[in-house]
């Protein structure tokens, strides 16, 4: 059975509370033996370490873009408290999840870029790569890098132009690709993941979000009582077999080719739990 990898997954959300147990082993048995989660706020901190940690994974440190509103700059001590802390902590992977939206209506571009820029800062203190949430933001959090460089990094759910993701790329970054490229609309997100270079492709579900195309539920459909299909880290491999058939290979050489590139974003997941990359 090939080997996979979930880049990013917030299991540590309240939709997993009641059977996160569970939730983990079918992700085992199909293959997905690591999964990165990746905290959103302050407070959030402990419980998404020791969550992770117990369950054999790898975690990640930031404030969210959409947790800006209610962030104080004390997070940002909390933040490099907890990096200084966790140094030695193998299951540390990254600074995340950070970066800015330029989707969600109300939300002050000027406070996410202070929060954005201060994790780089502390990304590039510590030595550590970035989980970079990017949605219509591409351009300025290029900028915010070139500003202050990282040792490079996911960009979480890439959706931006072949221009912006070779930049990205350039910069050591691997791009993120998940349930989105299972619907048939996402004809620009699909031409990108089949033409990018192999070596700079992940895979995440982004659980309990971005559900793929068998799970979701148009907005008619939930008007009349259905319920949107919860995502997961199990549903990593159906996506999977969407990517490799849009590249044409197999799902055995893509399970290896995105373990290595998450090996090689993320180095410190080779400490976290077993992983086969042959």
């Amino acid at each position: 059975m090939p080997h996979w990898i979930d880049t990013h997954c917030h299991l540590d959300a309240p939709e997993f509370a009641s059977d996160l147990p569970a939730v983990r082993e079918r992700a085992r048995q199909a293959g997905v033996g690591l999964c990165v989660w990746p905290a959103v706020q302050a407070t959030d901190f402990d419980r998404v370490r020791s969550l992770a940690t117990a369950h054999g994974d790898a975690y990640a440190l930031g404030i969210h873009p959409l947790f800006t509103p209610q962030a104080q700059d004390q997070d940002l001590h909390t933040l490099d408290l907890a990096l200084t802390q966790a140094q030695g902590d193998p299951h540390l992977v990254a600074v995340g999840e950070i970066g800015l939206d330029g989707f969600v209506p109300g939300l002050d571009m000027a406070r996410q870029q202070h929060f954005y820029r201060a994790q780089l800062a502390l990304a590039q203190r510590h030595g550590l790569p970035v989980l970079l949430h990017v949605r219509r933001s591409a351009d300025a959090l290029l900028s915010g890098l070139r500003q202050c460089p990282v040792a490079g990094g996911l960009a979480h759910a890439f959706n931006g132009s072949r221009q912006q993701a070779d930049q990205f790329i350039a910069m050591g970054f691997k791009l993120g690709f998940g349930g989105a490229l299972t619907f048939e609309r996402a004809l620009q997100l699909r031409r990108l993941a089949g033409e990018l270079p192999l070596n700079a492709l992940v895979l995440e579900t982004d659980a309990p979000d971005i559900p793929p195309r068998w799970l979701y539920r148009t907005q008619a459909e939930r008007a009349l009582g259905a319920a949107m299909g919860r995502n997961e880290p199990a549903e990593l491999v159906r996506i999977a077999q969407f990517l490799a058939d849009l590249r044409g290979m197999g799902l055995a050489e893509l399970a290896l080719a995105t373990t290595a590139n998450a090996l090689q974003a993320l180095p410190k997941l080779g400490a976290c739990g077993p992983i086969h990359t042959r």
